[in-house]
């Protein structure tokens, strides 16, 4: 697997003297290390990639140890959608699609967005740190086109700050590699000014800043040659100075082990595992995040006891 590290993976950032803060999103190179890791079409994992932009956008806004996930279930085509993100960056991401299904819808015409690809369903967006931590979950049923939209409607439904988000997926540049990237916006909840006009002003400012992240194109956030601090300069230039705040770095995440696969099959047992066993009475397994198959002699595993 790569070791893959992006420096300055998440850029966030707020306009001076303006209840507006964001986070810029670029995965780099590491879009592509995770997306061809599997063979997916190109509409399945292009809404991988935006997954993967979410999650590392949102898990930078928070304060954690150990790892935050989105996964989305639903009755389309692709019926589960999961990428998650550690405390320190490390992202990685699954998706499973029922090709016939999917092949039916695109031979329909035009590229399904998400909503077509996930059906009816929900989104949950998963805080765990751990054992000895409460779990934080929040739960909301799949609503709007696109996965920016969900997301919106997820922060609208959790009563959490106005925000304003636009993904992007694709294969760009020369070497058409996979790139993955996102804008978030935010409005900030000032108090203790005291003006009358506070909030008006406030909204205004609001209104202005999501209008031009509203123009923010897909090219321009998958640009590698064009670096984050000038992109923000150029989207918010009438809005005064952009202040970059510290930069978080994101990496090739997969967890997978030989030993943990190793554990899993332990509990199975022997009965099972001869069954699992190939001609050669060997066991293959393969991870779901990065496609990597480990190969288990059967000798090597004891199983446990006997049902029954």
């Amino acid at each position: 697997m790569p070791d893959l590290v992006v420096p300055r993976g998440v850029l966030p950032f707020h306009l001076e003297g303006q209840p507006i803060r964001g986070r810029l999103v670029r995965l780099g190179p590491l879009a592509e290390a995770i997306l061809s890791r599997h063979e997916h079409p190109p509409v399945v994992a292009t809404l991988l990639g935006q997954a993967l932009a979410l999650v590392a956008g949102l898990a930078a806004a928070l304060k954690f140890s150990g790892s935050f996930s989105l996964q989305a279930q639903g009755n389309g085509p692709v019926p589960v959608l999961l990428a998650d993100c550690t405390d320190q960056g490390a992202l990685r991401g699954y998706v499973r699609s029922r090709p016939d299904r999917l092949a039916a819808l695109l031979e329909a015409g035009e590229a399904p967005d998400a909503a077509a690809l996930l059906g009816k369903g929900h989104l949950a967006f998963t805080c765990d740190q751990g054992p000895d931590m409460t779990r934080y979950q929040g739960l909301v049923a799949i609503e709007g086109a696109t996965l920016s939209q969900m997301a919106e409607h997820y922060f609208g439904a959790s009563a959490q700050l106005p925000t304003h988000v636009h993904l992007a997926a694709a294969r760009a540049g020369e070497d058409t590699a996979w790139r993955a990237g996102a804008l978030f916006l935010e409005r900030i909840a000032v108090a203790g000014r005291g003006e009358p006009d506070a909030a008006a002003a406030g909204a205004e400012a609001w209104r202005t800043a999501r209008a031009l992240a509203a123009t923010l194109t897909d090219a321009e956030l998958l640009d590698d040659s064009l670096p984050g601090p000038a992109l923000l300069r150029r989207l918010f230039a009438t809005e005064g100075r952009v202040v970059l705040d510290r930069a978080r770095s994101l990496s090739y995440g997969c967890r997978c082990s030989r030993a943990r696969l190793a554990g899993i099959l332990e509990r199975f047992p022997e009965e099972d595992l001869d069954h699992m066993a190939e001609e050669d009475g060997a066991i293959t397994m393969n991870c779901e995040f990065c496609n990597l198959g480990f190969r288990f002699e059967r000798s090597e595993l004891q199983g446990g006891a006997r049902r029954g």
